[in-house]
């Protein structure tokens, strides 16, 4: 039986990605009585007697599974946040860095409209951008104005799954539009190119782009962390997980614990005081979380 990757699900429909055509498949009822709906992104198998009648027979284990956007098997998030306009924030890249980190998705931090930057805020961004490479993160410094960083870029999509995230005008359509110029994505509204316009179905789609996919997704919409727990939130920070070898007390949460191995970092300035303040504030609110019944 052929196997494929779904690109795009529309209207019951999925598309089924298999020897660079698209195959028009629907789910077996088997799936509906299961519970299980095929995501993009989900490798699959099918039978298709053309390319407008297919079905889709197994879905493979997924490696990972967005709820919002309902995607499957991402590979990174390239986390888009402008210098200025809006300004840097570290709290929400932080937010959003948990997100990510929790669902096993590699993160690449893509700081956009550098060249907006003057002097001051390009040494206080670079400074940012210096904290996030020690702390293990691959961190870009972008330009979709003068396409500085770009190049960049699009090795790192090759061969992987992608969701670009980001709050609202840090430019993530203008970013790809530079990296896929013929998307003429509108900056600042909604892409009707994509399925997104007035009278269209909203929808996943996972678009080619050099010879990686990418979803047209806003990335994730929903910022708490309902599905992650107290003991959870170390890992999400990969300097924090790496100091916590040296707390002496197994399960140690960072925050009143004698010789803790977090706090000493941060005392040291080995991390940077910021990020063990989102830590504590991402903590009380996950312990301040009203249980789910």
């Amino acid at each position: 039986m052929p196997e494929g990757k779904i690109v795009k699900a529309l209207s019951g429909f999925y598309y089924v990605l298999h020897n660079d055509q698209l195959i028009q498949c629907r789910g077996r009822g088997v799936f509906r009585k299961n519970k299980i709906t095929p995501l993009v992104g989900d490798e699959v198998v099918f039978q298709a007697e053309n390319e407008q009648e297919g079905y889709i027979l197994e879905i493979k284990d997924r490696k990972n599974e967005l709820v919002r956007p309902p995607i499957a098997n991402v590979d990174q998030a390239i986390l888009v946040f402008s210098a200025v306009k809006p300004d840097f924030s570290t709290a929400l890249l932080d937010r959003f860095l948990v997100l990510v980190e929790f669902n096993h998705i590699e993160p690449i931090i893509c700081i956009s409209k550098m060249d907006l930057t003057n002097e001051e805020q390009m040494e206080m961004i670079s400074k940012y951008a210096d904290q996030y490479r020690a702390a293990g993160y691959k961190v870009m410094l972008t330009s979709s104005e003068t396409e500085t960083g770009i190049e960049q870029l699009i090795p790192l999509l090759e061969n992987k799954i992608s969701v670009f995230a980001g709050q609202s005008g840090v430019g993530k359509s203008s970013l790809l539009n530079v990296l896929r110029p013929d998307l003429d994505l509108k900056t600042n509204d909604i892409s009707s190119h994509l399925g997104r316009g007035k009278h269209t179905t909203r929808h996943v789609e996972l678009i080619s782009i050099g010879n990686g996919l990418v979803a047209d997704t806003p990335g994730f919409s929903s910022l708490d962390f309902t599905n992650i727990n107290a003991e959870d939130l170390t890992a999400c920070f990969p300097e924090l997980l790496k100091a916590s070898e040296n707390c002496k007390f197994r399960g140690c949460l960072h925050i009143h614990e004698p010789k803790c191995g977090v706090k000493q970092g941060v005392e040291s300035g080995v991390i940077p005081s910021y990020r063990y303040e989102h830590y504590v504030n991402f903590l009380q609110e996950i312990k301040d979380r009203k249980p789910r019944y």
